[in-house]
């Protein structure tokens, strides 16, 4: 028999939580109250547990959509606990309506929604329970969960627009990859026998050490592979090695500048957002610091933070950082001087995103043609090292 799970009221009007045995949620709550319990929420513990197990990833387009709701219900006088109910039910994303449940649940039991989104940190991130609390606390919350809405809608569309550009690029070198390794093992080896007792030139003996290299010694090759990804990987997992990757990235012409644009606007949008809804801004900075993605920028705010603690400007650190724009780093001393910091900086990143996917384009523009160049030049490598003795003893046996 099915097994749901409750949370119910006593005839004290205490709550209450377990488990019970029925055959359909009707059922269930029929059994409760048969027991003097008042049910508030039932619902299927194995459907909420596969849902768990499966571990679906819960979009941040999926979570703006969802502050952008509770905005627009708490604005229409919805009361919080009524509001959340209504996502539960509305929520099509299954693990986010669990969570919202949860977070229903503790907010009737007397949490501040900070709180309980506090206690579901692998889905909402520092970031936007500061901001909810800062909301709470000036009793703005429903303008709070706008700009939430707003923020992860730009972040998610500036994500995308990067991440669609590298589609193609990233197609044609798989594709180019895999047709150099098919014909290596699967066409060059049909020549081998045809040109055993012939004088190779050097483009050949290279091509077919390469077919004989991936198909008696590909298990080296693949340990080698995965050798250099872990080599790689544990770089990345210290500072220094993430600050040394990044430096090297950042060298690459336009894509370099592109890349550290969106850690910039990031930054931006992040801390002018938190400032616009009433987040002090040491915690700001030390919240934006940790969500640019950027080991480099990470740095330079860092020592931003320190400026401000000790009562400084917070443009000099940036400027000696070297990343920032010089534009960029006059609107921010501007900002500053004219209290319109959270102002400036939303503005700042508007502008920046506009540059940014327009670099972006230029370099996907600039990248295709290289690549293509590239895989042309691959196959017409390999085409040249099985054609030029075939051509040079058709030259010979013509003389």
């Amino acid at each position: 028999m099915p097994k749901f799970q409750y949370t119910a009221r006593n005839l004290n009007g205490g709550r209450v939580s377990g488990q019970i045995e029925a055959e359909a949620v009707g059922a269930a709550s029929r059994l409760l109250e048969n027991r003097d319990l008042f049910p508030i929420d039932v619902w299927d513990v194995e459907d909420n547990e596969s849902a768990n197990s499966f571990r679906r990833r819960i979009a941040s387009r999926d979570l703006g959509i969802m502050y952008g709701q509770l905005s627009d219900l708490l604005g229409s006088g919805v009361p919080l606990l009524r509001a959340l109910k209504s996502l539960v039910k509305s929520t099509v994303n299954k693990r986010l309506a669990d969570v919202l449940r949860d977070i229903h649940n503790e907010v009737a039991d007397g949490k501040s929604l900070h709180e309980s989104m506090a206690g579901h940190q692998e889905i909402f991130p520092t970031l936007h329970t500061v901001m909810v609390q800062a909301g709470e606390r000036a009793s703005f919350l429903e303008e709070v969960l706008s700009s939430l809405s707003v923020f992860l809608e730009r972040l998610d569309d500036l994500r995308s627009k990067v991440l669609g550009a590298l589609v193609y690029p990233t197609m044609l070198v798989l594709m180019g990859t895999l047709v150099m390794i098919g014909a290596l093992i699967f066409f060059v080896p049909k020549f081998e026998p045809m040109l055993a007792d012939v004088d190779k030139p050097l483009p050949t003996e290279v091509v077919f050490f390469m077919s004989e290299t991936l198909r008696n010694h590909w298990l080296i090759l693949i340990a080698g592979v995965v050798g250099v990804i872990a080599f790689f990987w544990s770089v990345l997992q210290s500072q220094a090695g993430k600050q040394a990757i990044e430096r090297w990235r950042l060298k690459i012409p336009v894509a370099g500048n592109a890349l550290k644009m969106v850690s910039i606007t990031r930054f931006c949008r992040i801390l002018g957002t938190m400032l616009a809804n009433g987040v002090p801004i040491l915690q700001a900075l030390a919240i934006s610091r940790d969500a640019t993605g950027s080991a480099l920028l990470a740095v330079n705010i860092d020592e931003a933070l320190e400026n401000v603690r000790a009562g400084e400007p917070l443009t000099a650190p940036l400027k000696a950082g070297g990343l920032f724009p010089e534009q960029v780093i006059a609107m921010i001393s501007v900002a500053e001087e004219s209290n319109q910091l959270q102002k400036v900086l939303l503005q700042i990143a508007d502008s920046v995103e506009r540059r940014t996917n327009q670099q972006v384009d230029q370099a996907v523009r600039l990248i295709e043609p290289v690549i293509l160049c590239l895989v042309a030049a691959g196959i017409g490598f390999l085409a040249l090292g099985l054609l030029l003795p075939i051509f040079t003893m058709a030259s010979s046996l013509g003389s």
